[in-house]
């Protein structure tokens, strides 16, 4: 079974409409449901932390907010490393052994839950290896942007993304349900408190928070290596390096940060965002109810506005999602929501923080549209930089955890980060405004 085509011509309509576009959207629709798994299994972290207080692990809340972390910091990193691997093995070999090495992590975490002595160290480096989810998000990618036309690299990147992204909402809308099915062991014992004070104990399976994953990403690994083929489109990584000379690289990582680095930043930090401000005021609150959400929204808002950036352009799209994301911001600044007096603001900073998810959906589509014509002079440099700024924004859930966790426990407050957070949307919409969004910018689009 050969993995390499022998020839890849996708804006030649000819070879597009007798072959290509087959072999194209058979790879999209195989590497998005791949992509949808490795989402979850890096998010999976964020819901199943808010479980392990009340199964008897004495975790302190800062510890807590280190374990959502540790994954953006294992991801981003290894998202730098999966920028390069396309060019280099191809699509087939990187994808199949992507989703075969989330077992990890999967398989990992349920045995670790099952065990009350289990070591915070333990959970720390199971944490690490979650990031795999996240750091493949860098060749899938490149991937995609290869196996299409440039009309159509928008909706295939946003249906790809947008989907992918979806596997956060699974994470955090399954983990409740699953903790109800016994795949494998015994049941914990789960203590919490009512909205009254009163306390109540249920028995509940967080072993079955990760461990459902493993049946799927090895049938979906299987059908990765029979299904897959790689484009003859070879680079080594010392030519991919060139990404790094061109200014416009910096700008597409700063932008992408503010878009992508605040969907994962905040739907890492969300649950335990909420669970640590209203918490206290009602102590029965379940943050998983309503954190599912957000990243629900955002990744709805990518799939649809990757249509949209494909006949609009991305630039214009990404200065609005911009404004949005400083808007939401400044009304959580102004109206206190992260110092409420009572829970009766819980509604309206959910109700925030969800429109702020949608216009980092808006901007996760956008950006993807926009790159590709940035560097629309070379192909490869294209999908380094997709893969390269899709690293850095994979930082965001290790930098938003780590940040808020920060202003929690030196003023108690998260209101800090969030001021700071403005100030960063107000350069990132002013570089992508001047550089590519004006009247006679530098590379519109």
């Amino acid at each position: 079974m050969k993995t390499w085509l022998t020839t890849w011509e996708p804006e030649n309509d000819i070879f597009w409409n007798d072959q290509g576009k087959k072999i194209a959207w058979r790879t999209l629709t195989i590497t998005t449901i791949s992509l949808v798994l490795s989402f979850a299994t890096w998010f999976m972290v964020s819901a199943i932390v808010t479980r392990l207080d009340g199964i008897g692990f004495n975790f302190t809340s800062n510890q807590l907010f280190w374990l959502a972390a540790l994954p953006g910091l294992a991801a981003g990193t290894l998202r730098i490393v999966h920028t390069f691997l396309i060019p280099i093995f191809g699509t087939r070999h990187v994808i199949t052994i992507a989703t075969f090495i989330k077992l990890i992590p999967v398989i990992g975490f349920g045995f670790a839950v099952m065990d009350p002595n289990t070591p915070f160290w333990v959970f720390a480096v199971l944490a690490l290896t979650a990031g795999f989810g996240g750091g493949d998000f860098s060749s899938f990618m490149p991937s995609t942007n290869m196996f299409f036309p440039s009309r159509l690299k928008g909706a295939a990147l946003g249906i790809q993304a947008g989907i992918g992204n979806f596997g956060v909402s699974l994470a955090q809308f399954m983990t409740p349900i699953m903790l109800g099915i016994g795949f494998y062991g015994a049941p914990q014992i789960f203590t919490k408190k009512t909205a009254a004070g009163e306390v109540v104990q249920s028995e509940i399976f967080l072993q079955s928070a990760s461990l459902w994953y493993a049946p799927l990403l090895i049938l979906i690994g299987i059908l990765c290596w029979l299904l897959l083929r790689s484009i003859p489109i070879k680079s080594t990584f010392k030519d991919q390096l060139d990404i790094f000379k061109d200014k416009h690289t910096w700008y597409c990582t700063v932008i992408y940060f503010m878009t992508f680095g605040t969907f994962a930043g905040l739907s890492a930090a969300f649950p335990l965002l909420l669970k640590s401000v209203y918490g206290p005021f009602d102590p029965s609150l379940d943050p998983l109810k309503y954190a599912f959400y957000g990243p629900l929204i955002g990744s709805a808002a990518r799939v649809g506005f990757g249509f949209i950036a494909d006949k609009i352009g991305g630039a214009v799209l990404t200065t609005i999602s911009g404004l949005g994301l400083l808007g939401c911001t400044l009304v959580i600044i102004f109206l206190n929501l992260l110092e409420p007096s009572g829970i009766q603001q819980l509604d309206m900073f959910i109700l925030v923080m969800l429109v702020l998810f949608f216009f980092t959906g808006i901007g996760n589509a956008s950006t993807f549209k926009q790159f590709p014509v940035i560097f629309k002079h070379n192909p490869v440099h294209a999908s380094g930089v997709i893969g390269w700024t899709a690293a850095i924004g994979a930082y965001g859930p290790f930098i938003f955890s780590l940040a808020i966790s920060g202003f929690m426990v030196s003023t108690g407050s998260a209101t800090g980060f969030f001021e700071i957070l403005a100030v960063f949307l107000v350069l990132a919409t002013g570089i992508n405004w001047y550089f590519y969004n004006r009247k006679g910018a530098e590379r519109p689009c």
